[in-house]
């Protein structure tokens, strides 16, 4: 396998998908040296199997709005591989979302749910549905009308969604009572439902709690932990919550958030009263991070700019895909960053990862770093499997587990010849090998 000629061919195949393009290309990059010592890889065409979904549906959505008019959105579900286990993926609803994009994270799925050594496939969907400035019976309509499209090609064990951007436990809700309504069955079908009825305790925190375990993993090959360093976070939804939570919990100091109107910087770190005031934000539906500033007298408000020109130990994007470029990693070297660990799905640009890895700095991409999240869904599925509920200590002491023994995974496949580890390579080669060692198993299909 060359993996220049096989990213010319995708490139002519699907021209107008830069971000399915970009995913590929890197995990081809990291994986060809091991694909090509495997000639049985090869004989079965691994690879042309690999980097099409299985299947993709895309559909319309009509829904009527509060003043009586009809709205219409697209939906989609793409199903890439399930050769591991039943296909999984969050479900997102934004303006953005578009068939790239969601073959881009369906596609990072596959490796990201393979590498927490649980039962999963890789899958992701959406729509391009915008929830903001939306009424609750707004989104139960939306809500409704989408699930009546996806529910016959989603089950426990055939395709079970989670939430993602746009979709929170309001949402999944609204489509798990759709979906309950259609199917006649209580079951594990959807994660991130509500603790009443079937969800799992630290669901909602855990892509942020894993993200920081995974980080003092990191520090630690260095002799250091998480403790007393100056972490800059992007985003201030779900993700960046939780990790403030858990890196506040262990003794670092957030001093950073942002959001599409620009960046909060305080000083003083974030404390109990700060972390609470993430979540009315959230629930406030504006998208903005501003009212921190006006909140907190020590904090300030940096129109329209990104985080990353703040001097910190530590950074963690966690917002969204190609948030954080090259200049901004320079920036991020020229103050002192010692480790880079990725939040959301592609956050960082190629340049910036090229320039952080050439500078040894601890580096490590979203599909291991912030695999907790699908972890803690996969632990959800077991619960529910099970008819038990876990406590959250439980829950937690097992999603620590997940993210030493990820971090293990990509030591073992990405330690280079002068001790620097390649995250990004180790974190491919142990999730690829899983998964096309299942697909050679299980025969042509």
């Amino acid at each position: 396998m060359q993996a220049d000629k096989v990213i010319t061919a995708l490139k002519q195949r699907y021209p107008n998908e830069p971000e399915y393009i970009q995913a590929v290309h890197e995990v081809l990059l990291s994986i060809e040296e091991v694909y090509n010592a495997y000639p049985q890889f090869e004989a079965a065409n691994i690879i042309e199997r690999l980097i099409e979904p299985d299947r993709i549906l895309t559909f319309k959505v009509s829904w009527v709005d509060d003043a009586g008019h009809v709205q219409i959105n697209r939906g989609y579900r793409v199903q890439f591989n399930n050769a591991i286990g039943p296909y999984k993926g969050g479900l997102r609803f934004h303006p953005s979302v578009n068939l790239s994009i969601l073959k881009f994270l369906g596609f990072e799925q596959i490796f990201k749910n393979s590498l927490t050594t649980l039962a999963m496939g890789g899958a992701k969907g959406g729509s391009d549905f915008n929830p903001k400035g939306k009424s609750n019976a707004e989104i139960m309509r939306f809500c409704q009308a989408f699930m009546l499209e996806l529910w016959r090609i989603v089950g426990p064990e055939t395709d079970v969604p989670a939430g993602d951007i746009g979709v929170g436990g309001r949402e999944i809700g609204f489509l798990y009572g759709m979906y309950k309504k259609l199917t006649m069955e209580h079951n594990g079908v959807l994660t991130g439902k509500g603790t009443n009825w079937g969800g799992s305790l630290v669901r909602p925190e855990a892509t942020g709690f894993g993200v920081v375990y995974f980080t003092n993993e990191m520090l630690a090959t260095i002799g250091q932990s998480i403790e007393g360093k100056k972490i800059a976070i992007s985003g201030f939804g779900n993700v960046a919550w939780g990790a403030v939570k858990k890196a506040t919990e262990l003794g670092a100091k957030v001093i950073t958030l942002s959001g599409p109107d620009g960046y909060i910087y305080d000083p003083e770190g974030m404390n109990a009263e700060k972390i609470d005031f993430m979540l009315e934000l959230r629930a406030s539906n504006e998208d903005v991070v501003k009212p921190f500033a006006d909140r907190f007298s020590g904090a300030k408000f940096f129109d329209g700019r990104h985080p990353w020109e703040v001097p910190c130990d530590v950074a963690i994007p966690c917002a969204t895909q190609n948030e954080l470029d090259e200049n901004d990693a320079k920036n991020l070297i020229e103050n002192g960053c010692k480790c880079l660990c990725e939040g959301a799905n592609m956050p960082c640009t190629p340049q910036a990862i090229h320039a952080i890895q050439q500078s040894k700095i601890l580096y490590a991409p979203g599909k291991a770093a912030n695999a907790g999240g699908v972890a803690t869904s996969g632990l959800e599925m077991s619960q529910n499997a099970s008819k038990l509920a876990w406590p959250a200590n439980e829950v937690d002491m097992r999603l620590r587990q997940i993210m030493h023994n990820i971090h293990q995974n990509c030591m073992n496949y990405g330690k280079q010849p002068d001790g620097y580890t390649d995250y990004v390579k180790g974190a491919n080669i142990a999730g690829f090998l899983k998964v096309a060692n299942a697909m050679m198993e299980q025969g042509v299909v």
